[in-house]
């Protein structure tokens, strides 16, 4: 039995038992930022390397967007999902989404629709869309997939069964490393070597998660619920818009990026860079992005753990922009993109300037995530998805002056748009983080 489990989740609260229950989490997302320069890595060393690397970059964009409605299911079940009449009703909103989603993909994929978007509309060119349209196609099991992989997920956070997460997330990189090895040697194009192994990957931890979550389910659906048993499917939708759009908001800036980067200088070099330089910084994102439904789980009834989570939260926010830092000015960055990622060395020279312009976006997504997790607990979840149109403008404001009137090299302006975009987000939420902060402290004193 663990510490965590021999006293109740929330009760005298340590660093210690604040990053007992976030390690499996944050392992769970470093495995899953390290998937995708795994298998650049592979498509950097087949055929065609340059072209392959811009159609990953664009299906896997587009398949990020259509699975934006379903990203924040697992805060969605962490926080609402306390007995049997919760789960029903949060279950059935899942499959309702998970087959719009899937639906929408469709779509898309419509060749006429399809070229509409990426060639007329985006300027990607012809050889390029065609990988991608097909890269497309085989993702199709995605975001159902991770749809109901984070309901569940989440239900087993709820239950401090963080390792099971971790475990779910094992299974996930076992199939990517077996299946890209495997299609790598068979000499398959490099952008369906990406979207096999990664759909195939997803799709097996799904069902690993659902299995892992059984013995839970079977208390659960016996637990009468406490705080949300009157929940019903416009209750749960009026809690999941703001943070649906949020997603949407948020993954929707990629298709935006690659419609600038096909008009920028070096376009086609631009699109084969930015998915690894981008890969490169999640690994140091992803610690901040496991730590929102630690603050909802950890934070206490009374809120009383609030000051503890926020000081970890600095520490965490520290440490990987000094992390991420000591990467981008020593060599190790040209070992990362040579020798790891396979990039030439035409590309790896294209890729350290956007590294070092994106050397804060970690500790921003630390904070972010936990301005995110206090409004989410208050159930004030509209500012968040406010936040992410008013970053979702930046980005396009400042690609604009950059690509079109600057003639900036496209994966440059990204960089610095996605940064500062990031960073005017937290800015935003400031002051609702004080707001909220307020109104707990009034409550406690009342």
């Amino acid at each position: 039995m663990s510490i965590l489990q021999r006293v109740g989740l929330t009760d005298k609260l340590t660093n210690r038992r604040i990053f007992l229950f976030w390690g499996p989490l944050a392992l769970t997302w470093l495995m899953m930022a390290f998937e995708q320069p795994f298998l650049i890595s592979f498509i950097a060393r087949l055929s065609d390397a340059k072209v392959n690397l811009a159609a990953f970059g664009i299906a896997g964009s587009f398949a990020m967007i259509i699975e934006a409605p379903v990203i924040m299911l697992m805060s969605a079940s962490t926080a609402l999902v306390t007995g049997r009449n919760s789960y029903r009703k949060l279950r059935r909103f899942t499959d309702i989404l998970n087959l719009g989603v899937t639906g929408i993909q469709l779509i898309v994929l419509i060749p006429p629709v399809f070229r509409f978007i990426v060639i007329n509309l985006m300027g990607v060119p012809e050889e390029v869309a065609r990988l991608a349209h097909t890269a497309l196609l085989i993702f199709l099991p995605w975001a159902a997939s991770i749809g109901y992989r984070r309901f569940y997920q989440g239900i087993l956070i709820r239950n401090n069964l963080t390792r099971r997460v971790t475990y779910g997330t094992l299974v996930r990189l076992t199939v990517i490393v077996t299946a890209g090895l495997i299609l790598y040697t068979a000499g398959v194009k490099g952008a369906y070597v990406g979207a096999a192994a990664m759909s195939l990957a997803v799709f097996t931890e799904a069902m690993a998660t659902r299995i892992m979550a059984s013995g839970t389910l079977k208390t659960l659906l016996q637990k009468v619920d406490t705080e949300n048993g009157n929940m019903g499917l416009r209750s749960i939708t009026r809690f999941y818009y703001p943070l649906a759009l949020t997603s949407l908001l948020s993954l929707g800036v990629h298709p935006f990026v690659t419609f600038f980067l096909g008009r920028s200088n070096m376009a086609v070099e631009s699109l084969a860079v930015l998915p690894v330089v981008g890969s490169l910084v999640f690994i140091f994102r992803s610690l901040g992005l496991s730590y929102q439904e630690v603050n909802i789980a950890l934070i206490g009834k009374q809120k009383q753990n609030y000051r503890l989570l926020r000081n970890f939260a600095v520490y965490m926010g520290t440490a990987v922009t000094v992390l991420i830092s000591i990467l981008a000015f020593t060599p190790l960055a040209d070992l990362w993109f040579v020798n790891v990622s396979g990039l030439s060395q035409e590309l790896a020279d294209l890729s350290y300037l956007p590294l070092i312009i994106m050397i804060l976006l970690p500790a921003f997504t630390v904070l972010l995530n936990f301005q995110r997790s206090l409004l989410l607990i208050n159930g004030t979840t509209g500012p968040i998805s406010a936040a992410t149109a008013v970053e979702l403008v930046a980005i396009i404001v400042i690609l604009l002056v950059c690509v079109i009137f600057l003639n900036m090299i496209g994966v440059v302006a990204a960089a610095l748009a996605f940064t500062i975009g990031k960073g005017i987000s937290t800015l935003y939420l400031v002051p609702r983080q004080a707001a909220v902060i307020k109104s707990w402290q009034l409550k406690a004193k009342g």
